[in-house]
């Protein structure tokens, strides 16, 4: 018997960025349309379950559904997580490591980096949320904003433009301006009051936020693991190989490192991507096959070109490279 399924077929890019060797990365979704709408759309699948057929068993049985985990980048997981983004203070969306800038750049301050902060939960991600509901009631509420961002690495986006909505009009409700005299606080608090409901369309606050922080059995800063593309081929090793071109070109020594790459053996090579023409004249524009290659070689090139402490850092770099990522990217 042949069974024609029909797919409803979704495409969509989720980046203009064009650059020399990338252009927009298209995401593809696919349903079957032989499942009826309800059970597509179904939102209580992981309560009550989906009953289906186990041919291979041939017997009726039940699936469960429930969220591993969350894959995508730095940006959108920190998004994912109510979180500020790696240029905030607090820079981490898994726990509080950090402070201020001036803190961490004294001796101090840059070790406690090296050193796991106080797990965040949803929990209090959620409890943070609302004391900034709170204060945007109050006067001077664009301040008491920015310091809560400022002290604990929270900023939800989901909510972040009735936020910025309901300070707009305090301060136009607050300005006191020629022949307009300013009204009191306690109207203005009853005004931004109702239209804080009327943003919220009726909605309780809670429903509101970030649902992610409420799912049952998943917590949203555990369950973003690591994105290794950004965080460690385009992040460490791409600004170390930077630095590294700064002081070969400094030294007029790129010539000669460019003779090595060209000569080296690639057979033994987790990623032969080594182009040396096209990695010598576009050094900073390379993308994550490079630096992955770059990464496996960069000791035997720059022994005596460079000082010892670049080598010992593109030995380490070397380690990591093989060591954890290589299941990723293989």
């Amino acid at each position: 018997m042949v069974y024609l399924v029909p797919l409803i077929i979704f495409m969509d890019n989720v980046s203009g960025n064009i650059s020399k060797q990338w252009n927009k990365h298209h995401a593809v979704y696919m349903l079957n349309v032989n499942l009826p709408r309800e059970m597509l759309e179904k939102e209580k699948a992981a309560e009550s379950g989906v009953f289906t057929w186990d041919c291979k068993h041939k017997e009726e049985v039940m699936l469960e559904l429930y969220g591993l985990f969350l894959s995508g980048d730095n940006p959108m997981q920190a998004e994912e997580c109510s979180h500020a983004g790696l240029h905030c203070n607090y820079f981490c969306r898994t726990c509080e490591v950090g402070r201020t800038k001036e803190y961490k750049e004294s001796d101090e301050g840059y070790k406690s980096i090296f050193v796991p902060g106080k797990l965040r939960t949803p929990a209090g991600m959620a409890e943070e949320i609302r004391a900034q509901f709170s204060s945007v009631l109050a006067s001077g509420a664009t301040e008491k904003i920015k310091k809560s961002v400022a002290s604990s690495g929270m900023k939800d986006t989901i909510t972040g433009y009735i936020l910025e909505t309901v300070v707009e009009l305090g301060k136009k409700f607050c300005k006191q301006g020629t022949g307009i005299q300013a009204k009191p606080e306690a109207e203005v608090k009853a005004i931004l009051e109702k239209q804080l409901e009327g943003l919220l369309r009726g909605s309780a606050l809670d429903d509101a936020i970030n649902l992610l922080l409420g799912v049952e059995g998943f917590n949203v800063h555990q369950d973003t693991p690591t994105e290794i593309l950004h965080m460690v081929l385009l992040g460490v090793v791409k600004y170390f190989w930077g630095q590294s071109v700064y002081l070969l070109e400094k030294a007029k020594l790129l010539d000669i490192f460019q003779m090595r790459l060209d000569s080296i053996e690639k057979a033994g090579l987790n990623a032969p991507c080594l182009n040396t023409e096209y990695i010598c004249h576009y050094k900073g524009g390379l993308i994550g096959k490079h630096f992955k290659s770059l990464a496996q070689v960069m000791p035997f090139l720059i022994q005596d070109l460079l000082p010892r402490t670049v080598l010992d850092g593109w030995m380490c770099i070397g380690e990591l490279i093989i060591d954890d990522i290589e299941i990723y990217l293989v």
